[in-house]
């Protein structure tokens, strides 16, 4: 990916969703803003669009939108520009496009779906943009079962023909992938002061008043963090190299140890899992594919595999995760055993032996 020519474009990040089914974990902040390997996910975003040359940045928030202005205040600690704009009401996505339009200086604009991440080339959509003269460009993916995503189609020179729901015989593995160009004019059609959706209105009432809507098709790294098991996967993913980011606070690897973190020599670390700053993971303790938010104690013999555990929790002596989210300052007993999508609010504490999924052996 080579950076634009400065000043020749510009991003629209969406960060105003409630991250529900991250919940417990978006309680207390915005889902862009969770720890992931290592730093807020946005700054993952924010740095590929940095290495790109785009330079001025607009968020659309919503949701705890003051948490995003408190982190990265103008934007110049990252070599950007960024200015915010508040949602009162929820708008959709188009909406949010539409709420932006008037910090807008240029003709161009990249938009982003600030919870996914991606290593699509940003000059080649960019690119096939400008050659199909295009109003709007979307990235395409594949994906191996598409009946659980709408379908777009594209004809042979990549003009997009329709936009289709979900259905159980698709026509099409090709996906909208959550990175559009738009040309400032679409920006400025989009009705303002209600909730307006991409793909239910601004998308298919384009093609049906004749704007060329183009497809660029990239199908390499692609991944939705909305749910627990997607975001452990992204963030392991970032930890090993697999996924593309500028803002890696370490060495790719199979573990991110942050400063502070103690980890016993005996202690396993493995599958890409994140330590937080000043966590504790004790002698035998296995930390697997997961991410350890700041002030996290994981005692001797436990075991944390494809989990997220929040800040300032303990998870007891021998305990064992595998495949759940645990809240901020939950204290887990020894011998407790979660699995499969459980979840535990902030501040619950479970007594010794008190939780199983399995029957002792």
């Amino acid at each position: 990916m080579t950076a634009f020519p400065p000043g020749t474009v510009e991003a629209i990040v969406l960060v105003g969703g409630k991250g529900t089914r991250l919940r417990p974990l978006t309680l207390s902040a915005p889902k862009p803003m969770l720890p992931t390997a290592g730093v807020p996910f946005l700054t993952h975003l924010l740095s590929r669009i940095r290495a790109a040359g785009i330079g001025h940045v607009i968020l659309g928030t919503s949701y705890q939108a003051e948490v995003f202005s408190e982190y990265f205040g103008d934007g110049a600690a990252l070599g950007l520009e960024l200015e915010y704009v508040v949602e009162e009401e929820p708008l959709g996505t188009g909406g949010a496009i539409g709420n932006v339009q008037h910090l807008l200086r240029g003709d161009t604009a990249m938009i982003f779906n600030g919870d996914i991440l991606t290593g699509c080339d940003l000059t080649g959509l960019l690119g096939e943009h400008r050659r199909s003269a295009a109003d709007v460009t979307l990235h395409l993916t594949t994906v191996d079962d598409p009946r659980a995503f709408g379908c777009v189609p594209t004809d042979a020179d990549g003009r997009v023909t329709a936009f289709l729901e979900k259905d159980p015989n698709p026509v099409t593995d090709q996906i909208n992938a959550g990175t559009y160009v738009f040309s400032r004019a679409v920006v400025e059609s989009i009705p303002s002061g209600r909730p307006v959706s991409v793909e239910r209105e601004t998308f298919p009432g384009l093609l049906a008043g004749g704007a060329r809507v183009a497809g660029y098709l990239d199908t390499s790294y692609w991944r939705d963090l909305g749910k627990p098991a997607d975001f452990v996967a992204g963030s392991a993913d970032l930890v090993r190299g697999i996924a593309p980011t500028e803002a890696l606070p370490g060495p790719t690897g199979e573990a991110l140890v942050l400063p502070g973190a103690k980890v016993a020599d005996s202690a396993i670390l493995t599958g890409g899992c994140t330590v937080g700053r000043d966590c504790e993971v004790e002698a035998g303790a296995v930390v697997d594919g997961s991410v350890l938010f700041d002030g996290v104690r994981v005692a001797a013999g436990a075991s944390v595999r494809a989990s997220i555990v929040g800040r300032d929790a303990v998870v007891g002596s021998g305990s064992v995760l595998d495949g759940v989210v645990v809240g901020d300052r939950v204290v887990l007993g020894s011998g407790i055993e979660l699995l499969y999508g459980a979840r535990i609010w902030p501040d619950v504490q479970l007594p010794d032996g008190s939780v199983r999924f399995s029957a002792d052996s």
